[in-house]
């Protein structure tokens, strides 16, 4: 990743977080990992409990998505099928 993009990066990350409201408070854990990983990550110096962090907010993100697209499948359906024969409302607008 180059050096802007790092910096957009970091500057969306700390957007996120203000608006996520990323202010909960931190609790210990104790975990276990095998030690090959553990090794490679001490030696890359990767901080275990940001990667974790991050990793369990995406798996969480995705199971929430596909939950609500579960939830709303009947739905999101009917309303593709009622686009698909009347069309949307902009068509006629459209100039292109």
């Amino acid at each position: 990743m180059d050096l802007d993009k790092k910096t957009r990066y970091h500057a969306h990350r700390v957007r996120m977080e203000a608006i996520m409201g990323n202010t909960v408070r931190k609790q210990s854990a104790n975990l276990s990992i095998r030690s090959d990983l553990l090794q490679q990550a001490r030696q890359n110096k990767i901080n275990l409990s940001k990667t974790l962090e991050d990793r369990l907010e995406q798996i969480l993100k995705d199971r929430n998505r596909e939950e609500r697209l579960k939830n709303n499948r009947e739905a999101i359906t009917a309303a593709n099928a009622y686009v698909d024969h009347k069309g949307l409302w902009s068509d006629e607008l459209r100039q292109f």
